[in-house]
């Protein structure tokens, strides 16, 4: 196995991550700085920033972030972490993408650093569908900017999505909106481009990986399926 993939393997990172870091010398094989490109074998003894590493049976859970947490595994500002509501004993675990501290929903976490890798990559454009509540009168007229791609603070021009109206009264409307990007805080950054506030943001799919069954703070692990599925993207 190519000495990426198995640190990769190892939940120590994505293989890119891995790559870096093998090319800084931080890891070596029976005692040896490895290369990139090089191979691991049975019996090989791997070190990685000091520390022995080892294949391990992943571990994939889906959780339902509740708002208040950051989706990182420590904060330098003392925040709660998404970490804080799994089970002490997991192995290194860590979310696979990004929901900001105020949004909320579905969320993966796992150890294993190359489905990480691939579920996150812009190239392949894995679609994630947010339930998105605004603030007044929202028409499906209205939304056909950001389903064409809209420009938002930066200057940064969205890629198309999928937007569609599933309720709508004088004080709110309800909006289901699926992208295959994720930039930081686009959504919310979309709707202020046509002067409309994100009142509540809660990420409800992931390809077609529900919330079915979990509530708000709480989590599981994922199937053989749902992981299947997941690889499969």
């Amino acid at each position: 196995m190519r000495i990426n993939k198995y640190l990769a393997s190892c939940g120590i990172a994505s293989r890119r991550e891995c790559d870096k870091l093998i090319s800084e010398g931080k890891v070596t094989i029976n005692g040896k700085p490895a290369s990139l490109g090089c191979e691991v074998g049975d019996g090989d003894e791997v070190f990685a920033d000091g520390k022995k590493v080892n294949l391990q049976k992943n571990e994939y859970y889906i959780i339902n972030k509740p708002k208040g947490y950051i989706c990182s595994v420590s904060d330098e500002k003392g925040r709660k972490t998404v970490l804080d509501l799994m089970p002490s004993g997991v192995g290194r675990i860590y979310p696979v993408g990004r929901l900001d501290y105020d949004s909320e929903g579905l969320l993966i976490l796992t150890t294993d650093g190359e489905l990480a890798q691939r579920l996150t990559h812009p190239s392949n454009e894995i679609p994630k569908t947010s339930l998105v509540k605004i603030e007044g009168i929202v028409t499906e007229t209205m939304l056909n900017p950001i389903r064409s791609g809209i420009e938002i603070e930066g200057g940064y021009v969205t890629k198309k999505c999928k937007a569609h109206v599933v309720e709508t009264n004088k004080a709110y409307t309800k909006i289901h909106l699926t992208l295959t990007e994720g930039k930081n805080r686009e959504i919310r950054k979309m709707f202020a481009a046509i002067g409309k506030e994100v009142m509540l943001l809660k990420r409800i799919k992931i390809g077609d990986l529900t919330l079915r069954g979990l509530d708000r703070g709480t989590y599981r692990k994922l199937t053989k399926q749902e992981i299947a599925y997941l690889n499969s993207l």
